[in-house]
């Protein structure tokens, strides 16, 4: 989730610490729709969250079994009424994580993030995000935390947002899943905003992996004030290219 605690978000997912294997180009195409969502823009020339389709194609490339080098580009949005189609900027990023996450009951890593954003999209130019991974996998469930940290470059440490997301799932076998998502924004750490402009979203959430591609899909419902009452997702990808050890 982007900086601002109201902000829009081109990707809508919990880390797992999973990365594509050393040499493995991976992508992922992000799409996230609002039908029924905030209809006031939260700053002066920024698309407005209802009805709008946002997304990314996130391209991955495994460098170590530890470290992925990322590209979000390009990042963008569909809006018939407000901005229409529009390149909203891209993403750089580094994913560090304890390798091959999936074997381990206690897995970590960490994410960076650089983003460059058009002025319709972030009220600011140069944003970031730190993420941390925490997690386990404990027999057919799993237990996931990104504490995300987000900043603007404005206020030193006490301007960094809070904008955690969490996920637990159940493994039905080795290419089904069922899970439920919480992504939340409480605003900057050294006072969060006002309860009725937190933005809080439940997920309901089903993953299928192998085959040609790999599907996420979900529903998230807001319940709070500052969060959009519907918006759908679906997550598709594939590695691009076979092992080359």
């Amino acid at each position: 989730m982007p900086v601002g605690t109201l902000a829009q978000t081109d990707e809508i997912q919990v880390y797992d610490a999973e990365i594509a294997e050393p040499g493995v180009f991976n992508l992922m195409i992000h799409s996230n729709f609002t039908p029924i969502g905030r209809t006031a823009p939260e700053f002066p020339g920024t698309i407005v969250a209802n009805d709008s389709l946002n997304g990314a194609a996130e391209w991955a490339y495994g460098v170590k079994p530890w470290f992925e080098q990322g590209l979000y580009l390009p990042v963008y949005s569909i809006h018939s009424e407000n901005h229409g189609a529009t390149i909203n900027g891209f993403k750089i990023r580094e994913l560090f994580v304890r390798p091959h996450a999936h074997e381990h009951k206690f897995f970590y890593g960490v994410n960076f993030e650089f983003s460059v954003n058009a002025l319709y999209w972030e009220s600011r130019r140069i944003t970031s995000e730190f993420r941390p991974i925490i997690g386990f996998h404990l027999h057919q469930w799993d237990f996931i935390y990104n504490p995300i940290l987000d900043t603007d470059y404005t206020g030193g440490l006490k301007g960094l947002q809070y904008n955690p997301a969490a996920r637990i799932a159940y493994n039905l076998n080795d290419r089904w899943a069922v899970a439920m998502e919480e992504y939340d924004s409480f605003g900057p750490l050294h006072g969060f905003v006002p309860r009725n402009q937190q933005f809080h979203e439940t997920w309901a959430v089903v993953d299928r992996r192998g085959g040609f591609l790999n599907v996420e899909t979900g529903i998230g419902v807001g319940w709070s004030a500052g969060a959009d009452k519907l918006t759908l997702k679906l997550m598709l990808s594939r590695d691009l290219n076979s092992h080359t050890h």
